[in-house]
């Protein structure tokens, strides 16, 4: 017998369990807050209220200096809201007892009569210079550091976002890492915004508190005096102390919520450690700047008038803990010391010879002032070059060789270089204590330190110190860490020199791995028709202009319809081109999935294909300079007014065309892409963003 569950109608929570849910617990204490400032509260409950108050608020100071970050209390801004309609609902349940009754409750009671010691004046003072530290001072400040807060995050996050799309795009880190991160940031802006508008609550709360204090004391004494018969002397005693035990358990609290709320928005996550962790190691962690500290105030003990005893007590305490901080740190220092001895090869190890002639695919080569990026204690580097590695794999299809690590004495200490084979094909300079700013092309803005290029793409950047990161955000800068700079780098190179690194051993790999699964094409191609050689050099011209090899079973078919007939290379790099179309026009497609392209008007077209001659190298254009001058010109004209709008120039011609003006234009212009019409696969609409109209005269 079979049972269907679905024909069972789900159980419902009980009433109990929905009662005791969150949701409803928080929808309650709403309620109850309101039903304070209507329904007339019994003494004992409302000192029950302001204890749980106090007891509030004291745990939200203590929770806001525990945090790391302050959106690990992104609540804060709507629990200081409720807290203060809290604090507000007590301050008008006990003006109505006191008003009432001439007395509201224990607590209050106490903190006017034990407190303030029965003196009004003491008590209308203290109240007075808790609300002038309050208002003035906490609240004002917490206030102004939201708003700017909140600013400069939301002036920021164009920059930190485009800093995180570089990372992904280099393959530093993962899509779901970068989606993280972005709905990290996105939750900074939204905290510092609430942050921005939670404060006015305490200022609110302040200007309230000053008001009740007024009725309270006026109208207290009015009624102690018309109605309950009290004398004017009376009157004024009694509700002067009550007025003032209200306005101290109201605005104690409210003066550690103001010190919670000034934490939290001044607190840099940077660190990842509490705020007493980062005080004692920041403040107390300088052996130098206590023992200065300690002399100063021994000096100011020998002045005269000045009492002694304070100030060479705690000159004493001051230096002896400077000592203290001074020997632990020598400590630590003779620790790594003896590790790294320990660590260091034996000096007399002999070394092979015959080991010196070894050559490493690829290699970097860092001065002694970078070994810190990639040692073992906070060194990223490694782990970069890795994800590099994968994400090589993964854009070009091509398995990058292991990446060999070593420093160089004979570089600068902030130098670094890059080898292919030991020929060097790209260097750069990285200072590991600062961060590299990339000017956004806005403007010629001041933000400090020192200007520089950066060594990928040439762009104007300025190498800033860590604490200067936030300005240079916000005035749109891309910044990154000196990890990132060469990681960056080594990724370009290694597209740039992707032909290069792709050899017969790797090609040979490529293809039996693809045999286990295409066992077909490979045996049909390989090498009966073509050889390991040839099948290397069609790649080779793919990865030339960053066409990705990794359908390469596709590539083999489409070169094995024509290797029968051509060897070819030209020939069989546009057929294996052909065979990419969905991938080539993927590839270069805008976000509207458009191809956005510049064409040759017909006549050009024509000229240029008669120009056209087969030599030995294979087919080239046969213009005079000063024709080869003109229609460079006016191709160089279109890709701007292309880029200006913002699409990458790409240039569509006709497939006997497209090798040999290649070979006219890509010294002049690299990054122009240039497809034939078979090249683009059908789907795709094109949309003409430019023509190339000169006169041309082919010789």
């Amino acid at each position: 017998m079979t049972t269907d569950v679905a024909a069972f109608p789900a159980r419902r929570p009980g009433w109990s369990a929905v009662l005791m849910s969150n949701d409803a617990l928080m929808a309650g204490a709403v309620m109850t807050i309101v039903l304070m400032m209507i329904v007339p509260m019994p003494t004992i409950l409302l000192d029950v209220a302001i204890t749980l108050n106090i007891a509030c608020t004291v745990t939200v100071l203590l929770v806001s200096m525990y945090i790391t970050a302050p959106l690990q209390f992104s609540v804060f801004p709507s629990m200081l809201l409720l807290m203060t309609l809290f604090r507000l609902g007590i301050s008008v349940a006990a003006t109505r007892l006191i008003l009432m009754n001439g007395f509201a409750g224990d607590v209050i009671q106490a903190f006017g009569q034990f407190v303030v010691g029965g003196n009004v004046v003491i008590g209308m003072v203290m109240f007075l210079v808790i609300m002038v530290i309050q208002f003035v001072v906490i609240t004002s400040g917490a206030g102004r550091v939201a708003e700017v807060a909140a600013r400069f995050t939301l002036d920021a996050m164009p920059g930190k976002q485009m800093s995180i799309d570089s990372e992904l795009a280099a393959g530093f880190i993962t899509e779901q890492a970068a989606r993280a991160r972005k709905r990290t940031i996105e939750q900074e802006a939204d905290f510092y915004g609430a942050m921005d508008g939670a404060s006015k609550f305490v200022r609110g709360d302040a200007i309230a508190a000053l008001l009740m204090i007024v009725v309270n004391l006026v109208g207290g004494i009015v009624v102690g005096a018309v109605q309950r018969g009290l004398d004017v002397g009376t009157a004024v005693s009694t509700y002067s102390l009550l007025t003032v035990g209200d306005g101290l358990v109201s605005q104690i609290p409210a003066l550690l919520v103001s010190t919670a709320t000034g934490i939290i928005v001044t607190r840099s996550s940077g660190t990842g450690e509490t705020l007493g962790s980062d005080m004692v190691v920041q403040v107390l962690g300088n052996a130098r700047a206590l023992t200065i500290a300690s002399g100063l105030l021994a000096v100011l003990g020998t002045i005269p008038g000045l009492p002694k005893l304070p100030f060479y007590v705690m000159a004493a305490t001051i230096f002896t803990g400077s000592r203290m901080v001074a020997n632990r740190q020598a400590a630590l220092a003779a620790t790594k010391a003896s590790a790294s001895e320990a660590a260091a090869p034996p000096a007399g190890d002999k070394e092979d010879i015959i080991d010196l002639l070894d050559l490493d695919a690829l290699e970097l080569e860092i001065g002694f002032g970078l070994v810190s990026l990639v040692d073992g204690d906070g060194g990223n580097l490694l782990s970069r070059i890795s994800l590099i590695r994968r994400q090589s794999a993964i854009d070009l299809g091509i398995i990058l060789p292991t990446v060999r690590v070593r420093d160089n004495l004979r570089l600068g200490a902030n130098e670094y270089r890059v080898l292919l084979r030991g020929a060097m094909i790209g260097s750069g300079e990285v200072f590991p204590a600062q961060l590299l700013a990339m000017n956004p092309g806005t403007g010629d803005m001041d933000i400090g330190g020192t200007p520089t290029t950066e060594p990928t793409f040439g762009l104007p950047a300025t190498w800033i110190l860590p604490e200067q990161r936030e300005r240079a955000e916000i005035f749109g800068y891309t910044v990154v860490d000196p990890g990132s700079v060469i990681a960056t780098h080594l990724t370009e190179l290694i597209k740039r020199f992707a032909p290069e690194i792709l050899d017969r051993q790797q090609t040979q790999r490529l293809i039996n791995h693809l045999k286990v699964e295409h066992s077909a094409v490979v045996e049909e191609l390989v090498p009966t028709l073509l050889t390991i050689g040839e099948v290397q050099r069609v790649l080779q011209g793919l990865l030339a202009e960053r066409i990705p090899i990794r359908d390469l079973a596709t590539i083999l078919e489409s070169i094995g319809n024509v290797a029968r007939t051509s060897h070819d290379v030209d020939v069989l790099v546009d057929y294996a081109r052909r065979g990419l179309a969905h991938a080539i026009s993927q590839q270069y497609a805008g976000i509207d999935g458009h191809l956005h392209v510049l064409t040759l008007n017909p006549s050009v077209e024509a000229s240029l294909l008669s120009a056209v001659q087969r030599v030995d190298d294979g087919p080239v254009l046969i213009l005079a300079p000063p024709v080869v001058e003109s229609f460079l010109r006016a191709l160089a004209g279109e890709m701007e007014s292309m880029a200006s709008r913002g699409h990458q120039p790409l240039l569509v011609c006709s497939p006997q065309l497209r090798w040999p003006l290649r070979r006219l234009i890509e010294r002049n212009f690299a990054n122009l892409v240039l497809l034939s019409y078979r090249e683009i696969a059908t789907g795709y609409e094109t949309i003409v963003e430019g023509v190339v109209e000169v006169e041309l005269t082919s010789r």
